[in-house]
């Protein structure tokens, strides 16, 4: 009890009562407009989206290009349950969220147990492969409405439920990153081959962070659809895994608070600047392109080591120190 009530623990429940508070009383107060108001839900979802995506390739450091495939499976599998179950909204939403996340982790295990021994650009191809199957299964399967769509979802989500799962999605992550599972996993991104050397079974870990970043992403998946009431297989294609992994890569890739602040700017700048909307995909191939330089620029991969080195040698004593 002691180790959860830390004056870190209280500050950052006093943030997160606060950041709540603050757009109950904007929205009470009418300062928000129906635009505004209709932003804060895919700004949640996106959130959930970037930081469930960047403990793949942020702390476990491999490349995946399917995040969409995940978000759409619990999307259709959440959604399908609330429109065939007849169950009261404070039941139907809460199961279809479980139902669509335990969904998503099953696909997560079915696609990461062969394509995480797989690294690189490899991996980054199947799961690409894999986000394209999906789409093209779900354009094709009359069950759930093919091209057409799904229709008929009731639009249960609002800013109070996507908070909440926001929050929990971000807590769960930096738990986990900052346990002796996370030092395993980010150990395995500094240096795999010495992880091994060390007894870190690899693919359990890869297998772990694939899992539970599918799992939010099939949540964030259900409450995208319960938002438009309406899904379609052309929204979770390619672009739209492009779109979540340029959030993680403008946040900083293990910096779970700047993948808050792009998806942030990603879901609310296209509104601002309607005049871009067109350019979009070009302005996120710019973004990459820059960040890839960066990566290959010999002071910036210099001070990146030295970071990286660090908090390598602290995540292994640690890791020792608990092994003792």
């Amino acid at each position: 009890m002691k180790q959860l009530l830390t004056k870190k623990n209280i500050l950052l429940l006093a943030v997160i009562v606060a950041v709540y508070a603050l757009l109950f009383m904007l929205d009470a107060q009418g300062v928000f407009n129906r635009q505004t108001k209709a932003l804060l839900v895919p700004i949640g979802i996106n959130i959930i989206l970037a930081v469930s995506l960047n403990l793949i390739v942020g702390f476990l450091g491999e490349l995946s290009l399917g995040h969409a495939g995940f978000m759409s499976v619990g999307a259709y599998a959440g959604c399908m349950l609330t429109i065939y179950a007849d169950l009261p909204m404070a039941v139907e939403l809460p199961l279809a969220m479980l139902v669509g996340g335990l969904v998503a982790a099953i696909f997560g295990v079915i696609i990461g147990i062969p394509a995480l021994r797989l690294r690189g650009d490899y991996l980054a191809i199947v799961t690409l492969a894999f986000g394209e199957i999906i789409r093209s299964i779900l354009n094709n399967l009359s069950i759930v409405g093919g091209s057409g769509g799904l229709n008929g979802i009731p639009k249960y989500s609002n800013y109070t439920i996507v908070y909440v799962m926001l929050v929990v999605t971000v807590l769960v992550i930096t738990n986990l990153v900052n346990s002796r599972h996370g030092r395993a996993i980010c150990a395995i991104r500094d240096n795999k081959i010495a992880a091994e050397s060390m007894g870190i079974p690899v693919v359990y870990y890869k297998l772990l962070a694939f899992v539970i970043a599918a799992f939010f992403a099939g949540i964030a998946g259900v409450l995208y659809g319960h938002n438009l009431g309406i899904l379609k297989p052309s929204t979770f294609d390619f672009n739209k895994s492009i779109e979540i992994l340029v959030m993680v890569v403008m946040g900083g890739m293990g910096n779970i608070p700047g993948s808050i602040i792009a998806a942030l700017l990603i879901t609310v700048l296209p509104e601002v600047l309607r005049g871009l909307q067109d350019y979009r995909m070009l302005i996120y191939a710019v973004v990459l392109i820059v960040m890839m330089l960066l990566n290959n620029n010999a002071k910036f991969n210099n001070f990146k080591q030295q970071i990286f080195s660090k908090k390598a040698k602290k995540q292994g004593a640690d890791l020792a120190k608990e092994g003792e």
